[in-house]
């Protein structure tokens, strides 16, 4: 007797196991699908399926109006003098001439890129006033920048190392490296700034020197100048930024200072320019 009804309770016992074991797999199961499920995207439509619309406010001004009209589509605007994470974005160009602004973004299930052109014929409003600075307000012709100081030491602050961290600290000198020893080697070169159809950065090495063509990134709102395929006076290593992005310390009619929080010597640096 004692034996059946030990018997019956490991029965039972073995009963509530199977039946555990098995919710617990339809529980694993039932998961999976769910995941399955919620993974598995598609697309709302195909790249040529996506609309973009640019509008100026007037015909061939400068304020323009980027739009994705596709609903459904997700992403960002590229307009050349930033980014802008929203379907729709409204700027001044400065910049006359045919300018390609890129929208990228998902479709669902994988990501695209498209670009649409737009042509600018006048500047009928207003830059901010860095670019006239940078530029001059003859934007096509553009402007020059030279070093305030040297080429030989003079004692003054023109290239010299500065702390790291951030703008505040461009002025906390740590050594005089121009003024007193040891210019750069362009230390007599010139660096001009133009937006004749393009944001173009042409450098020369000295008075002499062919220019060297690149293209310049002003961001107003972040105060930080972009120059690409190329580099601004005084960026041998270890002292700039290889990547060519530099701080705007200052940026008047005739002074453009600039500043690197960190260089590969692991210290800031900072930069004076004036116009010429």
């Amino acid at each position: 007797m004692v034996k059946l009804i030990t018997y019956k309770i490991k029965n039972m016992k073995f009963n509530k196991i199977i039946s555990l074991v098995i919710v617990s797999f339809m529980l694993v199961f039932s998961a999976c699908d769910s995941i399955v499920d919620e993974e598995y995207l598609e697309n709302s439509t195909d790249v040529a399926g996506v609309e973009l619309s640019a509008t100026q406010s007037t015909p061939g001004g400068n304020k323009i109006t980027l739009d994705l009209v596709t609903p459904g589509v997700n992403g960002y605007w590229d307009y050349n003098l930033g980014k802008a994470l929203t379907d729709k974005v409204t700027f001044i160009y400065p910049i006359p001439g045919n300018a390609t602004f890129t929208f990228t973004g998902t479709l669902g299930s994988e990501f695209f890129s498209k670009t649409i052109d737009v042509q600018i014929d006048q500047l009928d409003n207003a830059l901010d006033q860095d670019w006239y600075d940078l530029v001059s307000d003859d934007t096509a012709n553009g402007k020059t920048w030279v070093f305030n100081g040297g080429p030989s030491p003079d004692g003054k602050m023109w290239w010299f190392m500065s702390a790291p961290g951030g703008t505040e600290n461009a002025w906390s000198l740590w050594w005089n490296a121009g003024g007193d020893c040891c210019p750069p080697i362009d230390a007599a070169g010139k660096m001009h700034f133009d937006l004749n159809g393009a944001a173009n950065f042409t450098y020369y090495a000295d008075e002499g020197a062919a220019g060297q063509l690149g293209s310049f990134v002003l961001d107003v709102k972040n105060q930080t100048l972009q120059i690409n395929n190329g580099n601004i006076l005084g960026a041998e290593e270890p002292r700039g930024n290889p990547d060519g992005l530099y701080n705007i310390v200052s940026l008047t009619e005739d002074e453009l200072i600039l500043y690197v929080p960190t260089n590969a010597g692991g210290t800031g640096w900072t930069w004076v320019f004036k116009a010429l």
